[in-house]
């Protein structure tokens, strides 16, 4: 199993369940509101008046199959629209405890 968290806009959302649901990932928790700023680029996302928009976070675990397809698919999705924001972390060799 491999962990992966994701932060990205709000607006990526439903985008984000859709590939999961594609690639049989059913299983997270998701943080709907939480705030931040990219490390090299990007606008802040801290939900005030002078930056309004916000970001949410996912984790999951994924089989370590899906997990690369998922990560390139996360990737593409960021790429495609860099300025919304999307970051993928994934932590490798996770072991379920059940």
């Amino acid at each position: 199993m491999k962990a992966i968290f994701i932060s990205f806009n709000q607006a990526l959302y439903d985008q984000i369940i859709d590939l999961m649901d594609e690639l049989g990932i059913r299983g997270f928790t998701c943080w709907e509101t939480v705030t931040g700023r990219g490390s090299s680029t990007g606008e802040p996302h801290y939900g005030t008046h002078a930056w309004p928009t916000l970001n949410s976070a996912i984790l999951t675990f994924v089989d370590e199959t899906v997990a690369p397809l998922f990560l390139d698919r996360l990737k593409q999705m960021d790429e495609a629209s860099q300025m919304q924001g999307l970051k993928a972390f994934c932590w490798g060799g996770v072991t379920a405890p059940f």
